[in-house]
């Protein structure tokens, strides 16, 4: 629960300072013989103590302060004074946004699905006081805490839940911390999952349903286009029926199209040819193309 920096250790640079001054001073004032032994060890007493009494807190944090080991109050951030000896500081108490990472192994889902489940919570100190006195290390108790309710959503749902409804199970999840952990002093702001890993197998199988699925798709959009165009087809033969003329247009139409093409053949039953009159018009269309004027190849150059 202790902070690392070096300004919230038993000593900092103020207070060694300040100890070193009133050391340098006292152990002057016995060179000069102005005071004997007796007032040195004394001054050398009130130097140590007064160098303890100066405390400093990061901008960060607040110092929990204990009277005799009671609760006295809470001090910083900045420079702040203790009475060495009675006063005592706990902890000093981070109220930065911090991170915990956490998983759940090996967990059930609600239809018996093995799942590793990776998770993150985002969560801060809003009352120092509770977080100091209710709990004695906040931040193993999240983790647990987190875990232990991590595997209790999965058991409640089912894996095509957990892969498509990532959000809203973080959702519920984060509500869930934050009402456990709230009494502490913390609340949790965010949660977030990472990765939620499933068996090989199982993932096999489902890719070989997703693939599955669709080709059934794409045959099920093949049939109704299919019944789509026969529908339009069967719409045009009533037209063409009560109207030969247009049915000729349309005739020509594709001829046209097929031939315009260099190198293309057009297979065209003998029926069309006799009720159409095909015949004459592809004659015409051949006869065109042959009446073309050729390019001139060039000559080759002689050895």
């Amino acid at each position: 629960m202790r902070a690392t920096g070096s300004t919230n250790s038993s000593s900092n640079a103020v207070s060694l300072t300040v100890t070193a001054i009133l050391l340098a001073a006292s152990a002057g004032l016995y060179y000069l013989e102005v005071i004997g032994v007796p007032v040195l060890v004394i001054l050398i007493i009130i130097s140590l103590l007064i160098g303890s009494s100066i405390k400093i807190a990061d901008q960060w944090e607040k110092a929990v302060v204990l009277r005799m080991g009671k609760f006295s109050g809470l001090k910083g951030p900045g420079l702040f004074l203790i009475i060495p000896i009675i006063d005592q500081i706990s902890s000093f108490i981070d109220q930065r946004v911090r991170v915990t990472e956490f998983r759940a192994e090996q967990t059930l889902t609600k239809d018996t699905v093995p799942v590793n489940v990776d998770a993150v919570v985002y969560w801060t100190v809003w009352d120092v006081e509770k977080a100091a006195l209710e709990v004695q290390e906040y931040i193993k108790a999240i983790s647990f805490i987190a875990q232990t309710d991590l595997r209790d959503i999965i058991g409640k749902h089912e894996l095509a839940d957990l892969l498509q409804d990532r959000e809203k199970i973080a959702e519920d999840l984060q509500k869930t911390l934050d009402a456990n952990t709230n009494p502490w002093g913390i609340t949790c702001q965010t949660v977030g999952i990472r990765d939620i890993i499933i068996p090989q197998a199982l993932a096999d199988a489902m890719s070989k349903q997703a693939q599955a699925e669709r080709e059934r798709k794409a045959r099920v959009i093949l049939g109704t286009a299919e019944t789509e165009i026969a529908e339009k087809f069967a719409q045009a033969s009533k037209e063409y029926a009560d109207n030969p003329i247009a049915l000729h247009l349309r005739g020509m139409n594709m001829l046209y199209e097929g031939l315009k093409e260099k190198g293309s053949m057009v297979i065209v039953p003998s029926s069309a040819l006799d009720s159409m009159n095909l015949g004459v018009i592809g004659g015409l269309v051949s006869l065109a193309k042959d009446n073309e004027p050729k390019k001139k190849l060039p000559q080759e150059s002689l050895e």
